[in-house]
C-alpha cells in the first residue's frame, strides 16, 4: 500500500474516547507553551471523530527530537533516517497528534543523578518523571526501548494516570536470565502496566510469551525510510570490498576479522565506534574507523561489493537496521543466522551463515565474488521485499503503532 493510501486508511478511526478522569478533550492543549513538549495537530481531516489520537513519544534522554532534526538536516545523523526520530513523525499523516519527550537536566549534577538512578533501577526513571504532565495529557505513550517503557510504566503507577502505554522492548528478554530476583520482581510489576508490549523479532516474542503470559504481546518489525533506493548492480573486478558497520552490542567483530585475516583477495572496512581498533593491527586488508557523515557512509555503501553483518546469538534482531540500509543501497548482504532476522529477509534474499564460524563466513563472502549473478539476484529480491511488499520499512513500522493505538484508545 502506498504511503498516502496507508495514511488514508489509518485515519478512518472510530470515535476517540474522552479524556480520562473527568477532564474534557478540550483541556488538551496542542499549542502548550511548555518547552518539555510541543504538540502538533495532525495535518489531515479527522471529521467525524473527536480529533486525532494524542500520542506522546517518549524516547531516550539523548534522542531529543529537536537535536535529532538539526543533525538530520546537517547530514551528521549517520544512517538512513527520517526528520523525526525513528520516523515516528509519520504518524501525523495517519490521524495522530504527536509530541516528543525533550531532554532536560543536562547539568553535570542532574545528569549524574539520573544516570546513577538508571544503573540502580535498570531504567531511566527521572527522564520519564520529568515528562509526567505530558504523559498524563496523552491518550497513549509510545516508547522505543524497555528503558523508557519500564520508566513510563513506573510513572503511570505512581501518578495513577490512565494513559495507555505501547512499550517496545529490545534487550530486556536477552537480559532476563542475568537479572537478580529483586529486579525481576519490579520489572514484572511494571510490565503488568504496559498495555501492549512489542518486539522486533519472533525470537524475542516467543521467549516473552513464557515470561509474561498475561501481557498483550505483538511483533512489530522495525523499519527504515524506503523512499530512496539504489538499483543493485554486479560487482566490478579486483579484491572483494567487504563493508561491516554498526554499534550494537551483539556484533561479532572477532569472527569477521578471523574470516578475512590474511585473505589478499578481500578488503574489509569496519565502520563502528564500538569495534576494537586492534582488529586491524598487523592486518593489511582490515581497517576500522567511524563514519562521521551521511555522505561518507553513502560513498562506502557505493564502493562495497557486500555488506557483512556478523552477530553473536541474540533474541532481538540485532543488525536489522544495517541489513535494511544495505538492501536499500542495492548491496548483497551476508549475515549471521541469529536473532530472528529471517522475519525480515529469507535465505533467498540475503545469505546466512551460522554463528561463530569464520570458515563458513569466509566461504560465503568468497561466493559473492565467485557467483556475482546469484548475489545480484538475492539483492534484487531483498530490495523488492523491502520497498514493495508493504510489510517492511518505516511506513509499515509506524502504521503498526497507529493501528495498535487505535485499538487501545478507541476500545
Amino acid at each position: 500500500m502506498s504511503g498516502g493510501g496507508m495514511a488514508a486508511a489509518l485515519s478512518e478511526c472510530p470515535t476517540a474516547r474522552q479524556h480520562r478522569d473527568g477532564r474534557e478533550a478540550a483541556s488538551f492543549d496542542p499549542h502548550s507553551p511548555r518547552r518539555a513538549v510541543e504538540w502538533r495537530e495532525a495535518e489531515r481531516d479527522v471529521t467525524g471523530t473527536d480529533g486525532p489520537i494524542r500520542v506522546f513519544v517518549h524516547l531516550a534522554a539523548n534522542k531529543d527530537a529537536g537535536e535529532w532534526r538539526r543533525a538530520w538536516q546537517s547530514g551528521e545523523l549517520v544512517g538512513v533516517n527520517d526528520e523525526t526520530p525513528y520516523g515516528y513523525g509519520r504518524a501525523e499523516q495517519m490521524g495522530c497528534a504527536l509530541a516528543f519527550s525533550e531532554s532536560a537536566g543536562r547539568g553535570l549534577l542532574k545528569a549524574g543523578l539520573r544516570l546513577a538512578l538508571r544503573v540502580v533501577l535498570g531504567f531511566d526513571f527521572l527522564h520519564a518523571w520529568n515528562q509526567r504532565r505530558a504523559i498524563a495529557r496523552a491518550d497513549i505513550v509510545w516508547t522505543h526501548t524497555e528503558s523508557q517503557a519500564l520508566a513510563v510504566a513506573a510513572v503511570l503507577l505512581l501518578t495513577g494516570a490512565k494513559t495507555k502505554l505501547l512499550g517496545q522492548v529490545v534487550w530486556l528478554i536477552d537480559r532476563w536470565p542475568h537479572l537478580g530476583p529483586l529486579h525481576r520482581m519490579v520489572f514484572r510489576r511494571l510490565v503488568a502496566r504496559i498495555d501492549v508490549m512489542t518486539f522486533h523479532s519472533r525470537a524475542n516474542y516467543e521467549r516473552a510469551r513464557v515470561l509474561f503470559p498475561e501481557t498483550d504481546l505483538r511483533i512489530v518489525p522495525f523499519g527504515i525510510p524506503t523512499e530512496t533506493a539504489h538499483q543493485p548492480h554486479t560487482r566490478g573486478k579486483g579484491p572483494l570490498h567487504v563493508l561491516a558497520l554498526g554499534n550494537d552490542r551483539d556484533r561479532d567483530w572477532q569472527t569477521l576479522a578471523q574470516a578475512v585475516s590474511g585473505e589478499v583477495d578481500m578488503d574489509l572496512l569496519i565502520l563502528s565506534g564500538e569495534a576494537p581498533a586492534g582488529l586491524a593491527r598487523g592486518q593489511d586488508n582490515i581497517r576500522v574507523r567511524r563514519a562521521r557523515t551521511n555522505e561518507e557512509l553513502r560513498r562506502e555503501y557505493e564502493a562495497a561489493d557486500v555488506v557483512c553483518v556478523p552477530l553473536r546469538p541474540n533474541l532481538h534482531a540485532s543488525g536489522a537496521t544495517v541489513v535494511q540500509e544495505a538492501v536499500l543501497a542495492g548491496v548483497p548482504v551476508v549475515a549471521t543466522d541469529v536473532g530472528g532476522l529471517d522475519l525480515y529477509f529469507s535465505s533467498h534474499e540475503i545469505a546466512y551463515v551460522p554463528p561463530g564460524d569464520p570458515v563458513a563466513l569466509r566461504e560465503m563472502l568468497r561466493s559473492i565474488a565467485e557467483d556475482p549473478d546469484a548475489a545480484l539476484a538475492r539483492a534484487t529480491a531483498a530490495q523488492a521485499r523491502l520497498c514493495d511488499s508493504g510489510k517492511l520499512g518505516a511506513e509499515a513500522y509506524i502504521a503498526h503503532h497507529v493501528r495498535i493505538s487505535r485499538e487501545l484508545v478507541c476500545r
